[in-house]
């Protein structure tokens, strides 16, 4: 007669699972166990696998929470915002959330969905009813008036994409130095001088774009264009190319971002107008796309991925109580040379409609 074997059976996973039981799994101390699931050194690979194999067959899942509050944070940074729509948004967004896991912090994201006072002051309160550590705030500082916005006790804030930098730590990118980059490369080439496809007129960036535009052409001694303006869309862009088309004196183009910029060579390839030839085209972001536009747009690069990591670092400095209480840190700007700007020539007439 054979003899029979008991065979162990894996734990099953089971809701409650303790650290205990962990310990006990792993054939380690509870102590060992809490290292493991906090990440702290001191512990050889092989254990730290051991544990994380017991973890998994448990089915253990480490108590934030009460980490937490033994710790006094939650590891966790929130993110206020106005839009997703603009593709500055979204890449400042992505790079914030990057940085943020690469120091070990989760993001909460909590749009404003109406630019008043009244949703920026509920965006906060319920940042302070989420657990978070700190917020970075991606908006116009017109919403953002110190004397109505309830800040949640001991929440840090950092802004991008302000002027408030008496009132917050602010960061962004140089966008008045982007945009005279922008207006001088075009008066080199030679154009007499240059239109202006301006962002909203509630946008901050757009607004500084703007303001450099019309002070680099007022130093030049050049003749100041009327100021078209987009909603950021490639649609507006097309729109607005339809009445530059029209615009026998316009030679180069300063658009306020790239996507305005694609809907405007639309436009004028169109009405028939050749990019160089007739038009010269800039615009601002270097989103990735825009090597691809026809022709290859110039543009001004902006440094998304430097913007969210000195908006992650400097909120985490104020946690340290190491960082400086306001102020504005600017990011460099760097114009991209493509194919869409050339030396001034004779103009074509636009094709007619």
């Amino acid at each position: 007669m054979g003899t029979s074997r008991t065979r162990r059976r894996p734990a099953r996973p089971r809701q409650g699972a303790s650290m205990a039981d962990v310990a006990r799994l792993a054939g380690v101390s509870s102590q060992t166990v809490s290292r493991v699931s906090n990440g702290f050194p001191g512990v050889t690979e092989d254990t730290r696998r051991q544990v994380l194999a017991a973890m998994r067959e448990l089915g253990y899942r480490p108590n934030s929470a009460a980490r937490a509050l033994k710790r006094g944070e939650f590891r966790t940074l929130g993110v206020i915002t106005f839009t997703l729509s603009t593709m500055g948004n979204i890449r400042t967004l992505e790079a914030i959330a990057t940085s943020a896991a690469q120091h070990g912090y989760a993001v909460t994201l909590l749009p404003v969905a109406v630019p008043t006072q009244d949703e920026v002051n509920g965006a906060f309160s319920r940042l302070g009813e989420l657990a978070v550590d700190a917020v970075i705030v991606i908006m116009e500082i017109h919403l953002l008036d110190a004397a109505t916005v309830s800040l949640p006790p001991g929440v840090q804030v950092v802004v991008a994409d302000s002027d408030a930098g008496d009132r917050y730590t602010v960061v962004d990118t140089d966008q008045a130095g982007g945009a005279r980059d922008a207006v001088r490369h075009l008066l080199d080439l030679g154009h007499d001088t240059v239109w202006h496809l301006a962002g909203p007129e509630g946008s901050f960036a757009a607004q500084r774009r703007a303001n450099a535009w019309r002070d680099t052409l007022t130093a030049a001694g050049r003749v100041t264009p009327p100021l078209v303006r987009g909603d950021w869309s490639a649609e507006s862009g097309y729109q607005a190319g339809l009445r530059l088309a029209e615009e026998p004196d316009c030679t180069a183009v300063f658009a306020a971002n790239d996507q305005m910029a694609l809907g405007l060579l639309r436009a004028l390839h169109e009405r028939g107008l050749r990019v160089p030839g007739d038009i010269s085209v800039v615009g601002f972001d270097d989103i990735p796309e825009s090597a691809s536009f026809l022709p290859p747009l110039t543009t001004i690069h902006q440094d998304f991925a430097e913007v969210g990591r000195l908006c992650v670092e400097g909120v985490l400095s104020k946690m340290r109580q190491d960082g400086e209480e306001h102020g504005t840190t600017l990011v460099p700007t760097r114009l991209v040379r493509r194919e869409s700007t050339g030396a001034a020539g004779a103009r074509v007439s636009p094709r007619p409609v």
